[in-house]
């Protein structure tokens, strides 16, 4: 789920994963806001499933010692006019009874990406 999206031009000289962002990365665990705790920060790259695509070096994770966690992921072509994207993914032991999947879908699996 997008909770934020903001449109960055430019975005301050750094993407999420330039190695000003990076160099933070070791302090962070430990820190806590509220209930959360930060386990781990790292600047990942995944693989879009549909044309096998790579996005590195746009992406940062922060997990929490909870299992939740936030990315923060730069949308868009270079920094000039690129969106910053920020999801927050907070872990449900079973979220079909609160977003009733099944019901809605009729569906208890993925369709398109196994």
């Amino acid at each position: 789920m997008t909770i934020l999206s903001v449109r960055v031009t430019p975005f301050a000289g750094q993407s999420p994963g330039t190695p000003g962002v990076r160099r933070r990365f070791p302090a962070l665990p430990g820190i806590r806001f509220g209930a959360f705790e930060i386990a781990t920060a790292d600047d990942f790259a995944d693989t879009e499933p549909v044309d096998g695509s790579t996005g590195a070096h746009q992406r940062v994770r922060v997990n929490f010692t909870n299992s939740d966690r936030i990315f923060y992921r730069l949308s868009g072509t270079g920094t000039e006019g690129a969106t910053l994207r920020v999801y927050l993914e907070r872990c449900e032991p079973d979220p079909a009874p609160c977003a009733h999947i099944n019901g809605i879908t009729g569906r208890d699996k993925p369709s398109v990406v196994a």
